[in-house]
């Protein structure tokens, strides 16, 4: 039996796309969009952790949501974009394939995530909702606070160097 969809407040996300999915996150989490900087990657990391870059000065983890989700390399990177966005108190940057839009999801039909089985299955998806008629999954983005934790534990500079 399908589970009860449930009614939220009107509030703003951010639309965004990997591969043919439409993705977004709440508003009040993003800090910035930016474009690709450089990346330097840490040994040891999970496959989804593309490494870390200098964001005016903040060390921040890079998340390939591509790689998170199974897929391979984006085709056209000439679109990607970084979505900086605030995990517990830190930021992270999630690689998109593109951003789509801000919209508002007005007095929308939220229904929960699709149980696949739990732990990593689950991929982050807080909800499931519909804008223009498209499935949108919303990601929770305290699903990331152990992977930025753990890169941030490791105290690495962007030289590439741990501190000691």
């Amino acid at each position: 039996m399908p589970s009860p969809k449930r009614r939220v407040e009107p509030e703003k996300l951010v639309g965004f796309r990997v591969g043919e999915v439409a993705y977004a996150v709440r508003i009040g989490a993003v800090r910035e969009i930016v474009n690709p900087l450089p990346v330097w990657e840490l040994p040891h990391s999970p496959p989804a952790v593309a490494g870390v870059a200098d964001h005016r000065g903040e060390v921040v983890p890079v998340i390939d949501l591509r790689a998170r989700f199974g897929l391979a390399a984006a085709a056209d990177a000439g679109r990607v974009k970084w979505i900086l966005v605030a995990v517990e108190d830190r930021s992270v940057a999630l690689i998109v394939d593109q951003v789509t839009e801000v919209f508002t999801a007005d007095d929308v039909d939220w229904r929960p995530a699709p149980d696949l089985g739990g732990g990593e299955d689950r991929r982050g998806i807080e909800g499931v909702t519909t804008h223009h008629g498209e499935m949108v999954f919303v990601l929770g983005l305290g699903r990331f606070a152990d992977l930025a934790e753990a890169l941030a534990s490791a105290s690495v500079h962007p030289s590439g160097r741990e501190s000691a």
